[in-house]
């Protein structure tokens, strides 16, 4: 298979390269949603989102699925590089483990009675993500939960606008904004 039909896919955590492969193509999670990764593609750089990246090796049809944490993805060339905080594989995962994790940081979750905005609660949050993406990865996806909370704008106040800053100098009928300073142009040169 010629090069440009294939891309290195790289895999960075603070523990150093944890995976690299030659594949074909890679499907990484974005904070804005899942984006794609095929030979050829323009350079960029995203920020990710805790969940799967899915990637097909050379020369197969399926694709694999690894867990990703909160990290930053470079593509350049025919290269994938993702930095990222956390990494496993299907075979690194303890189900029963994470499964019994889950099922405390769920609770935790329910009987929160603090503010939503905690970073306290933010933290269980993506704890949940990480291990509803690590049994997704196994095989045996969690039941799916929403439990982020973002407070919906409040539109009640539209009407009151804060005033708007005061001129430098007084309107006058042929400076609407205040330009003119005691009878001088503020952009005047000083003698």
């Amino acid at each position: 298979m010629a090069s440009s039909e294939k891309l290195q896919l790289q895999i960075v955590t603070p523990k150093g390269v944890v995976f690299a492969e030659d594949v074909e193509e890679v499907v990484a999670p974005g904070i804005d949603g899942e984006f794609g990764v095929l030979p050829g593609r323009l350079p960029m750089l995203a920020a990710l989102h805790i969940g799967l990246v899915h990637y097909r090796k050379v020369g197969e049809d399926a694709m694999t699925d690894v867990a990703v944490g909160h990290g930053f993805a470079e593509v350049t060339g025919d290269k994938t590089l993702l930095l990222t905080d956390r990494f496993i594989a299907k075979g690194s995962i303890d189900i029963l483990a994470v499964r019994e994790k889950l099922k405390e940081v769920d609770e935790k979750l329910e009987n929160w009675s603090g503010e939503l905005e905690d970073p306290a609660r933010a933290e269980l949050v993506e704890e949940e993500q990480w291990l509803a993406a690590q049994l997704e990865v196994f095989g045996d996806p969690a039941v799916p939960r929403v439990l982020e909370y973002r407070r919906a704008n409040d539109y009640s106040q539209l009407g009151l606008v804060p005033p708007a800053p005061e001129p430098m100098g007084e309107a006058h009928d042929g400076d609407p904004e205040g330009l003119i300073v005691d009878g001088a142009s503020a952009d005047a040169d000083a003698e």
